[in-house]
């Protein structure tokens, strides 16, 4: 997979000429190699990125040399959700690497079809260390051995491509099928949110009048008698 560049001497507010331009402003950068401003093509860059994602080799093509490179961030403008800058990441072939690796959940869980079970997935994607050549662009997890309520998929559980080391353990539970809660279970549960807040609150009103109870009533002030002089003989 292959993504051809060009140098940009365009920075800071000027590169908003070239996303005009249809080019996406980017920086390369790796151990041991000097940071390099880039300019990528917009739909080329979104081929590739839709078939690479974050954790697949792409070779950038920069002056009739090939840079093996991650995407490494993609940053997206906040109104508009349209890719405002790229950071690529070149790796050496050479080094292993610790990626995140998305899980792809493939088929229909008996128990979710035929006896109304939940699908709950704990995992979307599992970490793993491999040479860059190595890295898998997905993990498939096979639903179809998911035949009754309460089963789970472990880590342990998966195939696990050669050279690949998971760094998960393998007790880790990928996905589970739980059974649904029936409406009565739902409104049970709700109530007792709602019964747990109002304790709290009478809880702490009494706590209130505990205090006020405990505190010792004040006295009204008693008015000084007045001191009567003797007449004087």
């Amino acid at each position: 997979m292959e993504l051809q560049v060009q140098k940009r001497e365009i920075l800071g507010r000027g590169v908003k000429a070239l996303r005009r331009e249809g080019l996406i402003p980017a920086e390369l950068y790796g151990r041991g190699l000097e940071n390099l401003h880039l300019s990528v093509p917009k739909r080329e860059f979104k081929k590739v990125y839709k078939e690479a994602g974050e954790n697949t080799i792409v070779n950038v093509l920069l002056d009739g040399q090939k840079h093996p490179v991650l995407i490494q961030e993609v940053a997206y403008d906040s109104l508009t959700d349209d890719i405002e800058s790229v950071d690529l990441y070149q790796v050496r072939m050479d080094e292993k690497l610790k990626v995140g690796i998305p899980l792809e959940f493939v088929g229909i869980a008996p128990a979710v079809k035929e006896k109304n079970g939940l699908l709950v997935k704990s995992l979307q994607e599992m970490e793993v260390e491999a040479l860059p050549a190595d890295l898998p662009h997905d993990l498939k997890v096979d639903l179809a051995g998911l035949t009754d309520i309460g089963q789970s998929i472990y880590v342990k559980d998966l195939a696990i491509p050669a050279n690949v080391r998971f760094l998960v353990s393998p007790d880790t539970v990928v996905v589970t099928v739980t059974a649904k809660m029936t409406e009565a279970e739902e409104l049970a549960m709700q109530q007792a949110a709602t019964g747990g807040v109002e304790a709290v609150k009478v809880e702490t009103e009494e706590k209130k009048a505990e205090r006020e109870t405990a505190q010792p009533a004040t006295t009204e002030a008693q008015p000084v008698p007045e001191a009567k002089i003797p007449p004087s003989k």
